[in-house]
C-alpha cells in the first residue's frame, strides 16, 4: 500500500482518541489515557487502529497529534525546576502580577503561587529603553554567577525576560549563549523569541510557562517519536496548536506553549468544516469529554480568535486568578464538566459536580478500577442513557450496580431521594452549569446563544445536548459523524499554520509605511520558514492584524488590515477606516478627531484550504424500525419512559425518528428526548431538532 494514511490522536484526561484516515474509509478507536506515560496509549491506540485497518505503521503518510500533556502539567505543577533571569530590579514582576485582586471582597483569597520561587529569580543589571536603545550594557559577569548557582540549586530550565527585549534582543541572545555553558540550550526560553510583545507580565509569564514545561515535552516528544520508528513508521509528526494550526515537531519542541488546548482546537476546526458543510451562518460547538467541556462560538463559518489565555484558574471561572500566556488561541471557554466529573453534596445540602474528575485511573465507579465516587458518566447509566454493553464500542464494560452503589451512598442517601433522583439531579446540575458558562462566555463577547445551531460532539456530549440546546433557547442539535472522536477529525481538516508577533508603536498621524512594510516582510519569511516544512508546496493565506487604539487608551482592539505592502497615505486611510469599524461594532461609537495607534502587529499565515460547499438536503426516507426499546428517564420531564433503541449506522439519510430514543454507535449515544425529532442529513450527520 502507498503512504496514503492519515493518522490523528488526541490525548485526553480519560481517553485518548484515533481516527485512522484511508483513501476509502475511515476508522476510528478510543483507549484508556495512561497518564503516567501517555505516549503508551498513543502506541498501543495505533498499533490496534493499524491491525484493524490492516496496514503497516510503515503505510502511515502523516501523523497528526494533540495533547493536553503541557497543560495538565501547568495546572497540576508538574513541570521543571524553572528559574527566572531578569532585568535587576524586575524580579517581583512575576509575583505582583496586575497589582489587583481578582475577587476584591474575599478576605481569603489566595493568589496562585508563581511557576519560580524568588529565590530562583535572578537579577541581572542591563537596561534597554522603550525605543531598543541600550541604556546599561548587560554585565555579563553576573551570568557566569548566576548560572553557576541554578546549577548547584538543580534547576532543570531557564526563562530569561528582560525589560523592553521585544524592541532589541540582543542581550537575551547574548545572555542565553553565557547560560549554556551551565545548562543545555534547549531548555533556556527567551521572551524575544517566545513572546515578542509588549506588557511585561505577560511576556514573562508566557516566558516561564514554556520553560516550565519545554524539558516534559522535549522528554514525551522524543519517547513518541522513537515509539512511532519503532512500530515502523517514518512519516513526519506534526502538532496541532491551540490556534487550530498545524507545526512541525521541532517548532512544538521550541515552543510547547503554544500546545495548550491543542486538543479542544481540533474541535473548533471540525465544527468550522461542518458550519460550512451544513450551512450553519451561527453556531456554538459543544465538545464534552471524559474530564471537561469546552464551549466555542462560531460567526460566518469563523471560530472566535485570541491572542490572551489563562491556565489553571486558581478559582473557577474568575479572570485573573490563573497564569495568563499571550499566545494565539481559538478563543473558547472550558469547564470541568465532562463524564468523569465527580458528583457529591455540599455543606449546605446541595448536588455538586465537578470540577475533579475521576479520570481514567481509577475511572467512575462504573468502570470496576476502583472509583467509589459517583460521576457523570455513573448517572448516565442509573437513568439507562447507556447501554452497558456498548459503551466505547464495548472496549469497557460497565457496571450498573457499582453505578446505583455510588449515587446512593454519596448523593441519594444524603438528601433522602432515590438513586435515579439523585442521578437525574446529577446530569441536570452539570447540564445546567454547561450552559451557564456558554451564557457567559457569548455576553462576555457581545453575542447571544439563542437561535445558534449546536454541533456537539466528544464523547458525552451527544448525551447532554438535546436538553442543553433547549436550556439556552436553540432548536437544532447537529452530531457528527464520528462524534465520540471529534477532535481527532479536527485535526485532519486543519491546516498547517504559524503565527508571527511583533510590537512597534506607530501612530496613524506619522505612519512609516517603509518601517510597516520591512517589519511585516520579517514576519512573513519567519512564518514560511515554520509552514513549509510541513507544507512545501502549498498555497499560502495571509492574514494581518493590527491591535490598535485611540492614543491614552490601556487596551487595543484587533482589527483585521488590509494587505501590503503600504504607502505613507494608508495610515490616514485604510488603516483609520478599519480601526473605526471594528471600534464601532464593539462600542457602539467613535471618538472623532482623536489620534490613533497601532501597538502590536500579527501575521498569520497558513495552508489555503477551501471550506467545504454546502451539502444539499437529503430526500425524505423511511426510517427503519427500533432494534428494541429501553426504559429510560426523560432529562425534560423527569418521569420514566420507553424510549426506542436505533443503531445510528441502519438510519439512511433523510429519515427521520421521533423522541424519545437513544442511538447508538461504537464511541457514543445521542439522545433524543421526548419532544424532538432526529435523523441523517446528506452527509450522514445527526440533526436533532425540537418539535415546534
Amino acid at each position: 500500500m502507498s503512504k496514503t494514511a492519515r493518522l490523528a490522536v488526541d490525548i485526553g484526561g480519560t481517553f485518548t482518541d484515533l481516527v485512522l484516515a484511508l483513501p476509502d474509509r475511515s476508522l476510528s478507536t478510543k483507549v484508556l489515557t495512561t497518564p503516567e506515560a501517555p505516549e503508551r496509549a498513543v502506541l498501543d491506540g495505533t498499533a490496534t487502529i493499524l491491525a484493524q485497518a490492516g496496514i503497516a505503521a510503515s503505510d502511515l503518510a502523516l501523523v497528526i497529534h494533540g495533547t493536553t500533556l503541557a497543560t495538565n502539567a501547568l495546572i497540576e505543577r508538574k513541570g521543571a525546576k524553572t528559574a527566572l533571569v531578569t532585568t535587576e530590579g524586575f524580579r517581583d514582576s512575576l509575583e505582583m502580577a496586575y497589582e489587583h485582586r481578582f475577587e476584591q471582597y474575599d478576605l481569603y483569597m489566595e493568589r496562585p503561587e508563581p511557576l519560580v520561587p524568588r529565590p530562583l529569580r535572578f537579577e541581572v543589571p542591563e537596561r534597554i529603553a522603550a525605543d531598543g536603545e541600550v541604556l546599561l550594557a548587560m554585565e555579563e559577569s553576573s551570568l557566569d554567577r548566576i548560572g553557576a548557582a541554578a546549577k548547584a540549586e538543580g534547576v532543570e530550565a531557564l526563562a530569561i525576560c528582560f525589560l523592553h527585549a521585544y524592541q532589541n534582543d540582543v542581550h537575551e541572545r547574548r545572555a542565553r549563549e553565557i547560560l549554556s555553558r551551565y545548562l543545555p540550550a534547549e531548555v533556556i526560553a527567551i521572551s524575544s523569541e517566545v513572546c515578542p510583545e509588549i506588557r511585561e507580565y505577560e511576556r514573562t509569564s508566557t516566558t516561564v510557562a514554556n520553560a516550565y514545561v519545554l524539558p516534559l515535552m522535549e522528554s514525551y516528544l522524543q519517547r513518541l517519536e522513537d515509539g512511532l520508528k519503532a512500530l515502523g513508521s517514518t512519516c513526519p509528526l506534526l502538532l496541532i496548536m491551540s490556534s487550530g494550526g498545524i507545526t512541525t515537531i521541532e517548532t512544538a519542541r521550541r515552543f510547547p506553549i503554544r500546545l495548550v488546548e491543542s486538543g479542544p482546537a481540533g474541535g473548533a476546526i471540525l465544527a468550522q468544516i461542518l458550519a460550512a458543510e451544513n450551512g450553519i451562518p451561527r453556531a456554538l460547538a459543544f465538545d464534552m469529554g471524559g474530564t471537561t467541556a469546552k464551549i466555542t462560538l462560531i460567526d460566518d463559518m469563523k471560530p472566535q480568535q485570541a491572542r490572551h489565555f489563562e491556565i489553571a484558574r486558581a478559582a473557577r471561572f474568575v479572570k485573573g486568578s490563573g497564569i495568563p500566556v499571550r499566545i494565539p488561541v481559538i478563543d473558547m471557554v472550558e469547564i470541568g464538566a465532562g463524564g468523569g466529573s465527580i458528583a457529591r453534596v455540599d455543606g449546605l445540602g446541595r448536588i455538586t459536580v465537578g470540577p475533579d474528575s475521576a479520570g481514567s485511573m481509577p475511572g467512575p465507579a462504573c468502570y470496576g478500577r476502583g472509583g467509589t465516587m459517583p460521576t457523570v458518566t455513573d448517572a448516565d447509566l442509573v437513568l439507562s442513557w447507556i447501554d452497558p454493553a456498548l459503551f466505547a464500542g464495548g472496549f469497557i464494560s460497565l457496571d450498573p450496580a457499582a453505578s446505583v452503589t455510588a449515587c446512593t451512598n454519596a448523593v441519594a442517601t444524603p438528601l433522602a431521594m432515590t438513586a435515579e433522583t439523585a442521578a437525574l439531579g446529577i446530569t441536570e446540575i452539570v447540564t445546567e452549569t454547561m450552559a451557564n458558562a456558554a451564557r457567559v462566555h457569548a455576553v462576555e463577547n457581545g453575542k447571544e446563544t439563542a437561535g445558534r445551531t449546536m454541533i456537539a460532539f466528544g464523547g458525552a456530549a451527544p448525551l447532554h445536548a438535546a436538553r442543553m440546546a433547549a436550556k439556552l433557547g436553540m432548536d437544532r442539535v447537529l452530531v457528527p459523524v464520528g462524534a465520540g472522536v471529534g477532535s481527532a477529525h479536527g485535526f485532519l481538516g486543519a491546516p498547517m499554520g504559524y503565527e508571527v508577533v511583533r510590537t512597534r508603536l506607530v501612530s496613524l498621524n506619522a505612519f512609516d509605511a517603509a518601517l510597516v512594510n520591512d517589519l511585516y516582510d520579517a514576519m512573513r519569511i519567519e512564518a514560511e520558514a515554520v509552514v513549509r516544512l510541513g507544507a512545501p508546496d502549498a498555497t499560502m493565506q495571509e492574514v494581518r492584524t493590527g491591535f490598535m487604539r485611540y492614543r491614552g487608551q490601556g487596551h487595543e482592539v484587533a482589527v483585521t488590515l488590509p494587505d501590503g505592502p503600504y504607502a505613507d497615505g494608508d495610515g490616514t486611510t485604510a488603516f483609520r477606516t478599519a480601526f473605526e469599524a471594528t471600534y464601532h461594532a464593539l462600542y457602539g461609537r467613535i471618538i472623532p478627531k482623536l489620534e490613533i495607534e497601532v501597538l502590536t502587529w500579527t501575521l498569520s499565515l497558513t495552508e489555503a484550504k477551501p471550506l467545504p460547499a454546502r451539502i444539499p438536503d437529503a430526500p425524505p426516507a423511511a426510517a427503519p424500525p427500533p432494534a428494541g426499546t429501553r426504559r429510560i428517564i426523560d432529562p425534560g420531564t423527569g418521569g420514566p419512559v420507553d424510549a426506542a433503541i436505533y443503531n445510528r449506522a441502519t438510519l439512511l439519510p433523510g429519515a427521520r425518528i421521533s423522541g424519545p430514543a437513544v442511538i447508538v454507535e461504537a464511541e457514543t449515544s445521542t439522545l433524543v428526548p421526548d419532544g424532538f425529532t432526529a435523523g441523517p442529513n446528506a452527509a450522514g450527520h445527526l440533526l436533532i431538532e425540537r418539535i415546534a
